[in-house]
């Protein structure tokens, strides 16, 4: 068992500011969001430029802030919500919802679409493979700042942590780096060298992340004020995840029938 390691939130102090890890790491998610999708915007016949690019993770940043932040407080603090409705500001004390972030971005990306003239899925489908690294990062800041700890283990796992109470658990947020991050974005990466069907690269993403989420959430304890939501063995975040796997399917399977009505 490894006791996990005492790291200070603050990564530098300059005296008249502060630079949190957890900052950091959002930086670090979308410079990789924006080396990827130069690197996609450069292909031939991408129909992308790179101001384009630098636009879309503008508009996709504010959706991720907005609303990962309003998700968070409706997906699982709405009773405190109810009760005091300025907690929603109160950002500082910590709180983002990857689905409420998703939703933010589908706007986002909606309205980059009406401003460039593309359709939404011509967007989404672009931008699905910056995505995971961002993920990773994002998880990584979660290990961090020592959230999300995982359900308890066998103390013979090499890797089992320590986080303070004397207890070996999953190293959850690592797992997800793992998966969401590295794992989501070579299946994507992968997959979206040949051209697909319009929805087909957006189908995959909602498909993959929703189940790779679905199988890591089993490692990692559910929000304590929550519990599990369903059948004594179901976490928030499965649920949440089930709705994105069913919609992903939908759309792949719709995307390849357009396709081969288009051409038959």
């Amino acid at each position: 068992m490894i006791l996990y390691p005492t790291i200070d939130p603050v990564a530098l102090d300059l005296g008249f500011a502060q630079i949190h890890w957890y900052g950091l790491t959002y930086l670090l998610a979308f410079l990789s969001a924006w080396a990827v999708g130069n690197y996609r915007a450069k292909q031939p016949n991408s129909g992308w430029t790179k101001d384009q690019v630098s636009d879309v993770l503008f508009y996709g940043a504010l959706g991720v802030i907005l609303g990962g932040r309003i998700g968070y407080i409706f997906f699982y603090n709405f009773d405190k919500f109810i009760e005091n409705p300025v907690i929603i500001f109160r950002i500082w004390e910590g709180g983002m919802s990857f689905h409420g972030g998703m939703l933010g971005v589908f706007l986002g990306l909606y309205l980059f679409g009406r401003k460039t003239g593309r359709t939404f899925f011509q967007v989404s489908d672009f931008i699905a493979v910056m995505v995971p690294l961002g993920l990773g990062f994002g998880r990584i800041g979660n290990f961090i700042n020592k959230e999300l700890w995982g359900r308890p283990v066998d103390s013979a796992l090499p890797w089992a942590i320590d986080y303070g109470d004397k207890i070996a658990r999953h190293p959850s947020s690592l797992y997800q780096a793992l998966t969401e991050g590295v794992i989501l974005f070579l299946i994507l990466f992968i997959y979206s060298r040949k051209p697909r069907p319009i929805m087909a690269v957006s189908g995959v993403f909602m498909i993959s992340y929703g189940m790779l989420r679905f199988i890591t959430e089993f490692f990692r304890t559910p929000d304590a004020h929550l519990g599990f939501v369903m059948f004594d063995w179901m976490s928030k975040g499965q649920q949440l995840s089930i709705p994105m796997v069913i919609f992903g399917l939908t759309i792949l399977i719709m995307s390849y029938k357009k396709q081969s009505n288009l051409s038959s």
